[in-house]
């Protein structure tokens, strides 16, 4: 079977992972902002019995002049013939609305040699939007074949197989003058080679794409360029390039202005507004946490008490041993705690995928770009801090397309400050605890209110940290983000439901490996201790109440607590226990917050296997949330009071509890010094902010 290389290449927004997912089959998160294809996704697709297509996917970009490390992994693979997706045919997807501003991209993908097919996506949208496009008058003037497609809908797929079938009859010579932007330079440039791209002879000439490989490289000095000459070319090309696009356009593509709609202007004032758009934004926040607490409850319930039946279930039914303890007081317990989260989890990704899908998401980049300025973090920090409410890792990497290196070093040090999917869990369970399900105003629910001010108090956090680390990290110039709002869409279940999949799974997966683990270490160590007291903790407790008129659960329940409190995790429990005792933390949280410095999920499922590791299960059948609830400190109140509540939501709001997102940081930063800074000052104020608010609400 014969095995083509196609590249799928566009500008942001267009539809190209769309399109990528259609032709494949393999599943991407389509999102309306850029920055969400960090990588370059393969994948194949058979376009008939004899052949097979290898498929890139490559990041958005504007123009083949990169202006971010990303753009230039792009595009190596277009320049660098020994890169293995080196392509044997180019696909430019271009959105039929914003055509003109698309076409820059093609021509000069067009101009490197490749053979070039131009897709034109959202077809199914021109009678709406008032558009004519002659499609054979645009293919003779751009001297390419055009396939009309709708990938959403997947309407036109099978025309753009057929064409990338028939690449081999694609015109792959220049479509555009560059003797026009400076007549002398480039006859000169020509002359090297003629046989090859006078276009990619000039990018490789410059020395300002040291990925671009060309057969042909010149020492002669006159023709090196400076910077600043190649900046003026650069602009002058693009300017005569756009006369070209014009002159296209001009007879072969109409936009009938009565028939479009102005309906999304009107949405935009809305909803950019720079009062309103806020106050619908937070409205949107209390909506999505509102229908977590609300929706999740009872399913949440249900695995919570699944867990706790299956627990105890084990333990009475399997033969007694350490085997049986391992599983009923450790590893169950364990997932139990990261499994009840699934529903709020898959209700949280399931809103936010739709935000993406409307174009909503890309209104909320601009309005925080709007608010941001003032702290230093303006411009292109503003994707990787809204992507860091999903995840920090990803976000961190985001940071890469900020040009400017001090700029982007504060914007990766104060990403994990924003609330990601990790924290959720936490927030979830503290906050049932502490806050009442009661209303405010009669609808809004209150614990609602306090996810959301959580939610807000990661980007507090954010700005402050990037406002003093601003101060001290001078930047020449700060990064400006230029975005393109994306037309607004109706989202398709699909993509909703495969991004709430991939999300959920990945959830499950990154805290069950971690929990299993810790589960099983932390079990070992509160089931043996020392022989003198761990071995003797039945004659010890037995001596203590032999005179108390316990009953036989009570005496074994005073047993088991001392049995854990001898063991090696309460020995270490109890040594911690002074560094957190001003939060309000007993020694089991003080191990259950050491712990999930690994992954700040684990938090919940590490309290549940310590609490089983000091119960009788057979005997207790308590489910998670109540186990909690109920616990005591040694004077008789209540564990998980208001106050102690308070000092762990803003614990783990600011500390820096996830060891993937440290390893990320000094990846990017290349630097353990700023790695290691972006740790203690995250810990050191989560530590002060959780003892204050402890010390002022006890």
């Amino acid at each position: 079977m014969k095995h083509l290389k196609v590249a799928l290449i566009g500008n942001p927004n267009v539809g190209k992972t769309s399109v990528f997912n259609a032709l494949t089959g393999l599943n991407q998160h389509v999102g309306n902002y850029p920055g969400i294809t960090v990588e370059r996704k393969a994948g194949t697709s058979i376009l008939s019995k004899e052949v097979k297509a290898n498929i890139v996917d490559l990041p958005g970009v504007y123009s083949i002049n990169p202006s971010s490390k990303d753009e230039e992994i792009a595009l190596s693979a277009l320049f660098d013939v020994e890169n293995k997706d080196y392509p044997d045919v180019v696909v430019v997807i271009a959105e039929v609305e914003n055509l003109k501003r698309n076409l820059l991209l093609f021509t000069q993908i067009k101009d490197l040699g490749f053979p070039t097919i131009l897709a034109l996506n959202m077809a199914d949208q021109m009678e709406k939007k008032g558009i004519s496009v002659d499609v054979k008058g645009l293919e003779e003037a751009l001297q390419t074949k055009i396939v009309l497609l709708s990938a959403r809908k997947k309407e036109g797929i099978e025309n753009l197989k057929e064409a990338i079938l028939s690449y081999e009859n694609l015109n792959k010579n220049s479509i555009f003058n560059l003797k026009t932007v400076d007549n002398d330079y480039f006859e000169l440039l020509s002359n090297l080679s003629p046989n090859e791209s006078l276009y990619k002879i000039w990018l490789s000439q410059t020395k300002v794409y040291p990925f671009i490989k060309s057969t042909i490289v010149s020492s002669d000095a006159s023709f090196q360029k400076s910077e600043n000459d190649v900046k003026k070319l650069q602009h002058r090309e693009t300017i005569k390039r756009y006369q070209f696009i014009n002159a296209v356009l001009k007879d072969n593509y109409t936009i009938d202005t009565s028939k479009a709609t102005d309906i999304r202007m009107r949405f935009d004032r809305i909803l950019t507004h720079k009062v309103w758009g806020y106050v619908i934004f937070l409205f949107v926040l209390l909506l999505i946490y509102g229908s977590i607490f609300e929706l999740a409850s009872y399913p949440m319930e249900f695995v919570d008490g699944l867990f706790s039946d299956l627990s105890t279930w084990i333990s009475e039914n399997l033969p007694a041993g350490k085997l049986t303890e391992l599983i009923a007081n450790g590893i169950v317990p364990g997932l139990g705690g990261v499994m009840m989260f699934v529903p709020q989890i898959a209700i949280l990704f399931f809103l936010i995928s739709i935000l993406e899908e409307t174009g909503y998401m890309s209104r909320v980049v601009f309005l925080m770009d709007r608010l941001m300025r003032p702290f230093g973090l303006s411009g292109k920090s503003v994707v990787p801090l809204v992507s860091g409410t999903a995840c920090a890792i990803p976000a961190i990497m985001a940071a890469r397309n900020i040009e400017n290196p001090k700029e982007r070093l504060i914007t990766m040090l104060v990403t994990p400050f924003t609330t990601c999917s990790a924290r959720i869990p936490v927030y979830i369970i503290i906050i049932s605890l502490i806050i009442p399900k009661t209303y405010v105003l009669g609808f809004i629910p209150l614990q609602a209110l306090v996810m959301t001010f959580m939610y807000i108090l990661g980007f507090l956090g954010a700005l402050g940290a990037g406002w003093i680390l601003s101060k001290y990290i001078k930047m020449d110039r700060k990064a400006y983000f230029i975005i393109e709002m994306p037309t607004y869409k109706k989202p398709i279940l699909k993509n909703v439901f495969l991004n709430m999949y991939e999300k959920v799974v990945s959830y499950i997966v990154g805290a069950g490996k971690i929990i299993l683990a810790l589960s099983v270490v932390i079990w070992f160590l509160g089931s043996h201790g020392p022989s003198s007291t761990f071995g003797k903790a039945e004659e010890i407790i037995t001596e203590k109440h032999k005179n108390d008129g316990l009953t036989k659960e009570e005496l074994a329940n005073e047993i088991s607590g001392y049995q854990l409190e001898s063991s090696y995790i309460g020995m270490i429990g109890t040594t911690i226990e002074p560094v957190f005792r001003p939060l309000g933390y007993d020694w089991k949280m003080s191990i259950a917050v050491l712990t999930s410095f690994a992954a700040r999920e684990v938090f919940v499922g590490n309290l549940a296997t310590l609490y089983n590791l000091g119960e009788d299960v057979a005997e207790d059948d308590q489910r998670i949330v109540e186990r909690m609830a109920s616990e005591k400190r040694e004077d008789g109140s209540v564990m998980f009071d208001f106050a102690t509540g308070v000092s762990l939501l803003l614990f783990y709001a600011f500390a820096m509890q996830c060891l993937s997102t440290v390893g990320v940081t000094k990846k990017e930063t290349n630097s353990w010094k700023w790695t290691a800074f972006q740790m203690i000052f995250m810990t050191g104020f989560a530590y002060i902010a959780a003892l204050i608010a402890y010390q002022t609400l006890k």
